[in-house]
């Protein structure tokens, strides 16, 4: 298993799948992203999952059949489980270089081609858990791309597994790849009836043994001041600059939490993202929290601080808009929380102590909650996602895969 999971993963981090934001007039937001999803067709096919198609979006999706007696196959739940193929707009993803850090012992890794790039021992407690496993990274150069290259590795690699196993009992599965979820749109077409599966799993969480059933609400908001732009020489009492308007937005900004400074459960307002010049400037902020009324109230502060600049600043103009991305999912989970317990279960028969986590960020999981498929997260394995120090290990992946295993055959077990 090692071997195929490994020349999997690389196959995949070396197609540059990167997402771009602010695509309108496109699905998916990059074309490049269909290099891999194609690939991905190719290879469903090659393990006999004959229906294995791309839609004109770029969704990818195929039937892995059960291996049940007819009267008992149909008494198992179809599971879907999926994997998305794009990576961060935020770091390249161009010319990925993965290298193996055989046996690791313990310590700092320094990233080959650029040095200035440490994954810290003391800065990552994850590495703890994985002296002796062989860790992956980039080079330094470039993100990996476990996020969430892995997860579709880790779910091929299970696939062929059951195939070389006949004697391992599973119920019919469906398969799904998906474009753009970095950008917040990877179900933005996602077919649910046309994928027809009960009950899904998401393989795209970081550390071992977790399963999230929770995320934060998102929204995002976007500041757009509208100045005056008039020659430098002559501005006095005309000039209105955009840009120091913005900063004092981001000033008023400075006191609220932010992601640098909360954990767990707590919310934030990211400013992640300012652009424009003296005439027009804009802010995105990005408003995160596990409970409705605390982004109700992170709305209100935004608009209050909108309100304020405008005052101080009557010849601009100031614009707020907010926009509702995705919702917690545990909302959907815990009505139906069976599809929780029974991954916490697989992860336990993977010989791991399962961890039940909340996400602090989104998933596909999180919309096709809300489009009546109840979609929890599985772990990949991966860490420091978003950032050329991201790492994971060989060994992590492949619990990712006896988790996926297990999974299937506790749906029958339970079902049959």
């Amino acid at each position: 298993m090692s071997k195929n999971i490994v020349d999997r993963f690389f196959r995949y981090v070396k197609i540059d799948t990167q997402s771009q934001e602010d695509v309108e007039d496109r699905y998916p937001s990059t074309e490049k992203q269909k290099d891999l999803l194609s690939l991905l067709v190719d290879e469903l096919k090659e393990l006999g999952l004959k229906d294995a198609e791309m839609d004109k979006y770029g969704y990818v999706m195929a039937t892995f059949q059960g291996n049940l007696p007819e009267e008992e196959n149909e008494k198992v739940p179809v599971i879907g489980l999926i994997s998305h193929v794009d990576t961060s707009p935020e770091v390249s993803g161009k010319n990925v270089a993965p290298i193996i850090h055989e046996k690791y012992s313990g310590g700092d890794i320094v990233l080959t081609k650029d040095k200035s790039q440490v994954i810290r021992f003391d800065e990552n407690p994850g590495l703890k858990e994985h002296i002796g496993d062989d860790i992956i990274t980039s080079n330094g150069t470039t993100l990996l791309g476990a996020d969430n290259k892995a997860g579709i590795a880790e779910i091929i690699t299970a696939l062929e597994y059951l195939k070389e196993h006949p004697e391992i009992k599973h119920g019919t599965l469906r398969i799904g790849f998906t474009p753009d979820e970095e950008v917040g749109n990877g179900t933005k077409y996602f077919d649910v009836k046309k994928f027809n599966a009960d009950y899904a799993y998401t393989v795209d969480g970081e550390t071992v043994g977790e399963i999230e059933n929770e995320t934060f609400n998102a929204a995002l908001a976007t500041f757009t001041v509208h100045g005056v732009n008039v020659h430098p020489g002559y501005a006095k009492g005309k000039l209105v600059n955009a840009i120091r308007i913005m900063s004092e937005v981001i000033t008023n900004l400075s006191e609220d939490p932010a992601p640098e400074t909360t954990e767990k459960r707590e919310g934030y307002l990211h400013p992640y993202v300012i652009e424009g010049g003296v005439e027009k400037a804009t802010l995105k902020v990005l408003i995160r929290d596990f409970d409705k009324e605390s982004m109700k109230s992170k709305s209100v502060r935004l608009n209050e601080i909108r309100d304020k600049i405008a005052a101080e600043y009557p010849k601009a103009k100031i614009d707020l808009k907010i926009k509702d991305q995705y919702e917690n999912m545990h909302v959907k989970i815990e009505e139906d929380p069976k599809v929780v317990d029974y991954a916490m279960e697989a992860v336990k028969r993977a010989g791991i102590t399962p961890k039940l986590q909340i996400i602090r960020g989104g998933t596909d999981g999180a919309r096709l909650c809300f489009k009546g498929l109840l979609t929890p997260n599985i772990f990949t394995g991966g860490h420091n996602f978003h950032s050329k120090l991201e790492w994971i290990s060989i060994q992590g992946m492949e619990k990712a895969v006896d988790t996926l295993v297990n999974l299937v055959q506790i749906w029958v077990e339970k079902s049959v």
